[in-house]
């Protein structure tokens, strides 16, 4: 007998027939996690496209290049009566370059600027922020636009502008000094770098204003009103308060505007038509120039420019590091 053994009163011995699996539910799930993924790829690899594009263009390619450069160049074979060749030097053009004190001359110069104007900017910017935020100036808006307005005029055209007003003879400033029996030469010795830094303040202290006013908007209000029924005033309230809560902006400007005052150039090019204290090889940036077309010498002009870059990306990675030691143990205690 072939059916199942059963005895009266009892269930039958054959286990229950278990429901078969059928790939029918997983198979649409996992294939619209799949599509869902090469989606959502799809996208960020046309959003980064052109991010990758001008990545290779603008700062790759060039940089590849001046290294390239840097290694060759243009010399003359036997007693110079030849034509010119390009022949592999080594790193002879970055021993030239490390070597030249007018090089190690106009490093000095963007250090001392760097020294003077990063501070003044930061803080500067900062305060400005903090006073508009606060509430005490009025017509705000307008005290943004007259702040950010000179940031709005060129570089070129801003550095015309204070030429003007540094020359004696043609500045109503100095003319107005000398009548207060006030003789002050903008662009003497010890005073150029400093005219300089008034020239790079008065063109972006509004712009930085504006960055850090935006972080400052975006503060908790409760955090700021906790502090004044906590009974901090409103210096103190600004100090201890505002400023750490936007400390990633202020790390942010500091960091660009480093990055940009190692590439001093527009207003020393500018101001050295009217000083011979500026001389063509003021800063590096101008060095470089001056390299590659006055003396048409672009394999040094490449080595000075591959230095300047070594030198701008070690200390934008020491900022870094700087602030991620510093706030670190800020995270660590709360």
């Amino acid at each position: 007998m072939t059916g199942p053994l059963t005895t009266p009163g009892s269930t039958s011995l054959r286990p229950a027939a278990r429901p078969s699996r059928t790939p029918s539910a997983t198979v649409p799930a996992s294939s619209t996690r799949r599509s869902a993924r090469r989606r959502e790829l799809g996208a960020c690899g046309a959003l980064m496209t052109p991010f990758f594009l001008l990545l290779v263009t603008v700062f790759l390619v060039p940089v590849g290049t001046a290294v390239w450069l840097s290694f060759f160049s243009d010399d003359q074979p036997g007693l110079g009566f030849g034509p010119e060749r390009t022949v592999f030097v080594g790193l002879r053009s970055y021993t030239a370059v490390l070597t030249d004190p007018t090089f190690l001359s106009g490093l000095g110069t963007v250090v001392l600027y760097c020294l003077i104007y990063i501070p003044l900017m930061v803080i500067g910017a900062l305060a400005l922020a903090l006073l508009l935020d606060s509430g005490v100036v009025r017509l705000r808006s307008w005290a943004q636009l007259g702040l950010f307005l000179p940031h709005a005029v060129p570089g070129i055209i801003a550095a015309v502008i204070w030429l003007y007003l540094y020359t004696p003879g043609l500045s109503p400033v100095i003319d107005l000094f000398a009548k207060a029996d006030l003789t002050i030469d903008f662009l003497g010795v010890h005073t150029v770098v400093p005219s300089i830094v008034n020239i790079a303040l008065w063109s972006n202290l509004g712009y930085n204003m504006v960055v850090f006013y935006a972080a400052l908007q975006a503060v908790p209000r409760e955090v700021i009103e906790a502090s004044v029924v906590d009974g901090a005033g409103p210096v103190r309230t600004a100090l201890q308060v505002k400023t750490p809560l936007v400390r990633s902006s202020i790390v942010m400007v500091a960091m660009f505007t480093l990055i940009f005052a190692l590439q001093l150039f527009t207003e020393p090019m500018l101001l050295s038509q009217a000083t011979p204290v500026i001389n063509s090889r003021f800063s590096p940036s101008m060095y470089i120039y001056d390299a590659a077309f006055t003396r048409n010498n672009y394999g040094l002009a490449a080595a000075a420019s591959v230095v300047l870059l070594i030198c701008t990306i070690a200390l934008s990675y020491g900022v870094t590091r700087w602030t991620n030691r510093t706030n670190a143990p800020e995270e660590d205690a709360r």
